[in-house]
């Protein structure tokens, strides 16, 4: 058999343990918790609010006036028996992003709303993570039970709060993340987004991240249910001031402190950001996709190498087998391709996208090698981790390339 024809069957092999070894991460069906009895609010009377925690939203924004009148009034609308209130911190806008919050919050009413401003990020502080620091301090001084903490562009149906407290006190969890739904409106939104959201649980199987005791840590940063108590024993946001991906840091710090996560897809959290153009996507998977590598030319060398035997190896060997007569390469290759392509399905019904898009995930794929070579190169450059006008430095517990060590 031909070289080729060797490679589409390690293609397939790995598909084959992809499918069935790689905690089922294709698959849907992670949501919230079920309720409890009673209808599942964790213990008292339904809608009594001395029997609801109280909770502090906090919301740290730069630059985000475009989508705050999408985003915030679905906040301040929340139906939520408890006492709740509501932080927005203004991270430096430039853009009038604070007066918009306190005029949506006139305009609108509901919930309590205070919008603040930290100032300039200290040496070693993502901006984000400087303006969560702010918003849970000044949270803490009304003492909440929960801290949920979500981005400036997450929209939430009037009853997500309650559902988020119910499935943490339901299910005993220190931390409840939900994979907001992303937009998917235009043509490279459907090609480019459903599969950031497959890559990602195919790297965090949401299964294994469930798991009581897992080993396998991860969150999704727009909407995160957190228990203060939790929050102090893992030292956040402090103990992970400088990450970039700090969803997934701050996963590691609660799990790694003893306290019980849960990762799962959104049924009523969306993201209304749009991404029209491919420009867009690039720099929002490019400006990170670096550092999820610890910034590692070895993990990198590694990664395109994984990619082009899992995505663009099976379409290549289909083309050995039609156009150059190498029929075990293309039966090979088409199998593989033809599991990939499965796999794909049920995140694109959940999108509640036409299936199309299936067989052209070695494209998609192609484009997400290219964004993390990018990366690489932008950091390499001095433009690394950029966003909204900041520049994030390799963090000082990230080893340079000549001290890597495995990841």
């Amino acid at each position: 058999m031909s070289v080729v024809g060797w490679i589409s069957v390690c293609s397939l092999v790995v598909w084959g343990w992809l499918l069935l070894g790689q905690g089922f991460f294709w698959r849907t069906d992670q949501r919230l918790p079920a309720r409890g009895p009673a209808g599942g609010d964790g213990g008292g009377a339904a809608d009594d609010p001395s029997s609801w925690p109280s909770v502090a939203v906090v919301v740290p924004a730069r630059d985000e006036a475009e989508v705050l009148p999408l985003s915030l009034p679905s906040l301040l609308a929340q139906v939520y028996p408890g006492r709740a209130e509501i932080f927005l911190v203004d991270d430096g806008s430039t853009d009038g992003t604070g007066a918009l919050a306190r005029e949506l919050a006139g305009r609108y009413g509901g919930l309590p709303l205070t919008v603040t401003s930290p100032g300039e990020p200290e040496p070693g502080w993502t901006g984000k993570l400087w303006a969560v620091r702010h918003g849970m301090a000044l949270a803490r001084a009304g003492q909440p039970e929960f801290l949920l903490l979500t981005d400036a562009d997450i929209a939430h149906e009037p009853d997500s709060l309650r559902e988020l407290v119910t499935a943490a006190r339901a299910q005993d969890l220190d931390m409840v993340s939900q994979m907001a739904r992303l937009r998917v409106a235009s043509v490279w939104e459907r090609l480019v987004v459903p599969a950031f959201v497959y890559f990602f649980s195919q790297l965090y199987p949401f299964r294994r991240v469930n798991r009581p005791r897992a080993r396998t840590a991860a969150a999704a940063g727009g909407c995160v249910l957190l228990r203060t108590a939790a929050a102090e024993r893992a030292r956040v946001p402090e103990s992970i001031h400088e990450a970039v991906i700090d969803d997934v840091s701050l996963a590691r710090a609660v799990q790694n402190s003893g306290g019980r996560i849960w990762l799962g897809l959104a049924d009523r959290v969306d993201s209304v950001r749009p991404y029209p153009h491919l420009s867009d996507l690039w720099r929002m998977v490019s400006r990170s996709a670096y550092a999820q590598l610890r910034h590692n030319p070895l993990v990198l060398i590694g990664t395109v190498a994984g990619l082009a035997l899992i995505y663009l190896a099976p379409p290549v060997a289909v083309g050995f087998g039609v156009f150059g007569g190498d029929a075990p390469a293309g039966w090979f290759g088409l199998a593989a391709w033809a599991v990939m392509t499965g796999t794909y399905l049920p995140m694109l019904r959940y999108y509640r996208q036409p299936l199309w898009p299936a067989p052209l995930l070695p494209v998609t794929a192609l484009l997400y090698l290219l964004m993390t070579v990018d990366s690489a190169v932008q950091h390499y450059r001095g433009r690394g981790a950029a966003w909204k006008g900041r520049t994030y430095a390799r963090p000082t517990g990230v080893p340079a390339p000549d001290a890597a060590q495995d990841s």
